[in-house]
């Protein structure tokens, strides 16, 4: 049977976490912790990975370390420590199904993830489609 995760491989226990608001930018809007992880240039899944790993104590001080070195929400410069702490209690909890154990496995292990088989399945027909499209139309001769 396939995957129900194919789709969507991110683990769905993140969702809460990852789509809670870290606060307004200079802008007005809402800024997600899943943006902030990206804009500091991290995978926002293994960093949620990671945090969960850590426990509870440990993820609320990385947490704060990261909200305190991202300046596009300026209320964070002063509250990062409060924000950290509610964020952490979004955390799935430290049991990890095997949706989160995979999320926390690295990328480079040497197997080859199933959204690559699916874009290099989808290429080859984009190719094939190509392929027919060109040769079927000929020069009328």
């Amino acid at each position: 049977m396939a995957d129900p995760n194919v789709l969507n491989p991110h683990p769905p226990e993140f969702e809460r976490f990852l789509y809670a608001s870290v606060g307004e930018d200079r802008n007005g809007y809402v800024v997600t912790v899943l943006s902030t992880l990206a804009r500091l240039g991290l995978d926002p899944w293994q960093e949620t990975a990671d945090l969960v790993k850590q426990g509870h104590d440990a993820a609320r001080a990385r947490l704060g370390t990261l909200l305190a070195r991202f300046r596009d929400v300026p209320a964070l410069a002063s509250d990062h420590g409060r924000v950290a702490r509610d964020l952490s209690q979004l955390l799935p909890d430290g049991r990890t199904s095997g949706t989160l154990k995979r999320a926390a496995l690295p990328v480079a292990d040497g197997r080859p993830g199933t959204s690559g088989a699916i874009w290099a399945v989808l290429a080859i027909i984009f190719v094939l489609f190509q392929m027919f499209m060109v040769g079927g139309s000929g020069s009328g001769e």
